[in-house]
């Protein structure tokens, strides 16, 4: 038979033993035939004689050919929906940020509400803008917008009268309320304190989660993504539920990636959601979209002091506080949660963020195995800023995988000013193992949590190999941490594939499904400083095209 596609005049990149952990990589081929949906040959030259009348040729002309990149944690209905609103993702100071809300607000004079979100903590003094700077530019609207991280959200005085938010309103056990030096709410809202105004905002209709899905889609293709993990597929603090926009993009063939859905726990509720949950999977499966996950998020982040600690933060002067940083899901329900969920098949995905977190995370984890035995429900834990030394070397025994945002691993005004000085030389040292949590034998899987961060597979790998932003010089963010480009480029493919259940994907190989991309230059070829400067030219779904740069 005749091959409908081959590439040919490049290398090719085989993530070792894929789905495998190894940090090393062979690029041996130089041809690859795809016939349907599926590869067909890899090799040289004697690929050659699978060309036929109708064979599309692409000569990579040196560039690289690899699997398609898969993100093992991502949000893409909220992100499409931020891109519609009012999107401060470009905004590097407090007077951007607020010149981009005065215009989006004087644009939108029909708008009831202004909404989006995406502004940086290191914009403001101490991560925490205040209603007052908000009510300067928008005095007659309610405004709502979380930031970068989504665990935190400004609003306007009038957004806290429609709330009925007052000095007088007691914090929520999963979050608190800013104030300022008279105990008055300041416009800060922290985690759970975010639902008292963000359940107010006007949702987004059927159409518009749709419409947010496929420009995401479109987005996630032009960086080579070919299949994801949506790490938050329910109702959470007034976000929108996603699943509505899968199923109609999977019934009607209009998702072209290959998608998996973590389903949202409930965490004020207990083992009685998980009945609902088992509904919940095989209602929301079908075609390309499969909700056989459940998202399980254990406590908040550094930057607010919510990420769950096993030793206290540290005040401004270097002295213990009494906050070891909050547990969304009560730690000692959660191994027993785990082991029934890992009993009905089900993929755990846990939001850890802080050592505490990562602990009671493998806790459970080691609870489900001794209780079930050996399974392959391939639980994962995602973020992993602080990991104790001591657990390190769980993950590989368990079966964790390290799911890893490695944007977030490089110094920038967020860590230097909101982290570091919070958890002291110590603790700043066990920030985003990824380097050891390799070298114990884990296996390293990827993500972006976009709209928390870009997208891009390649300036996370940048960073993953560096430990320096795109574009900075440095100092390097614990070197000893480091990827090889080999090991980064696995756990976007391969690594995360794995995470996902997608065993016929993340590999070059004979049989595997066509899902590949093709870069713009072998960055192998130069130096790990230039990562960042590779862009995607090709990306292909189960053979079809999906997105085509326009030079390429």
């Amino acid at each position: 038979m005749h091959a409908d596609l081959l590439f040919t005049g490049g290398p090719v990149f085989l993530p070792e033993g894929a789905p495998g952990t190894g940090s090393r990589a062979g690029r041996p081929a130089t041809a690859v035939a795809v016939t349907g949906d599926r590869i067909t040959a890899v090799g040289h030259s004697e690929v050659h004689e699978l060309i036929g009348p109708r064979t599309e040729v692409v000569d990579l002309a040196g560039r690289l050919l690899l699997p398609g990149f898969q993100d093992a944690h991502v949000h893409p209905v909220p992100a499409g929906l931020e891109l519609s609103q009012c999107d401060l993702t470009s905004a590097k100071t407090a007077e951007e940020t607020l010149a981009v809300v005065r215009a989006y607000a004087e644009a939108h004079p029909e708008r009831e509400w202004i909404t989006g979100g995406g502004w940086s903590m290191e914009a403001f003094t101490g991560g925490t803008p205040t209603k007052e700077l908000l009510d300067a530019v928008v005095p007659d609207r309610p405004v709502y917008l979380p930031n970068r991280d989504h665990h935190g959200a400004w609003v306007n005085s009038r957004a806290l009268e429609l709330a009925g938010v007052t000095r007088d309103t007691p914090d929520p056990a999963d979050g608190r309320f800013e104030r300022d030096s008279s105990g008055e709410p300041n416009g800060m809202l922290q985690e759970g304190a975010m639902q008292f105004v963000g359940r107010l905002t006007p949702p987004a209709t059927a159409g518009d989660r749709l419409a947010a899905l496929l420009h995401a889609q479109r987005e996630l293709h032009a960086l080579g993504i070919t299949a994801w993990q949506d790490a938050l597929v329910g109702a959470f603090l007034g976000m929108d539920d996603p699943s509505a926009a899968y199923l109609a993009a999977a019934r009607d063939g209009s998702l072209t990636a290959r998608v998996v859905g973590a389903l949202w726990w409930d965490r004020e509720r207990g083992a009685e959601q998980i009945p609902e949950l088992v509904e919940r999977r095989a209602a929301l499966s079908h075609g390309r979209f499969n909700a056989t996950t459940v998202k399980l998020m254990l406590d908040g982040v550094a930057e607010n002091g919510t990420a769950a600690l096993l030793d206290p933060y540290l005040d401004r002067c270097g002295c213990a506080t009494a906050n070891r940083g909050k547990s969304f899901i009560d730690p000692s329900r959660l191994p027993a949660y785990v082991t029934e969920l890992d009993a009905l098949g089900f993929q755990c995905h846990f939001h850890a963020l802080g050592d505490r977190a990562v602990r009671d995370a493998l806790d459970a984890v080691e609870a489900a195995r001794k209780a079930n035995g050996p399974s392959d429900t391939r639980p994962h834990l995602a973020h992993l800023q602080v990991v104790h030394p001591d657990d390190v070397p769980r993950f590989a025994h368990l079966g964790a995988t390290a799911n890893i945002q490695p944007l977030w691993a490089a110094h920038e005004p967020q860590m230097d000013e909101l982290t570091i000085p919070f958890l002291g030389p110590e603790r700043a040292a066990w920030q985003y193992p990824f380097g050891a949590l390799l070298r114990s034998g884990a296996r390293l899987a990827a993500g972006s949590d976009w709209p928390v961060s870009s997208p891009d597979p390649l300036q996370g790998i940048h960073v993953a190999v560096n430990r320096v932003e795109p574009g900075a010089a440095g100092p390097v963010f614990l070197p000893g941490e480091r990827l090889t480009l080999a090991a980064a480029l696995t756990a976007y493919t391969a690594g995360s594939a794995y995470a996902n259940h997608l065993d016929e994907t993340g590999t070059v190989r004979a049989g595997a499904l066509a899902d590949l991309v093709v870069l713009d230059r072998d960055p192998f070829a130069g130096p790990v400083e230039a990562i960042a400067e590779t862009k995607v030219a090709l990306t292909y779904v189960g053979g079809e095209r999906v997105f085509a740069a326009p030079d390429s």
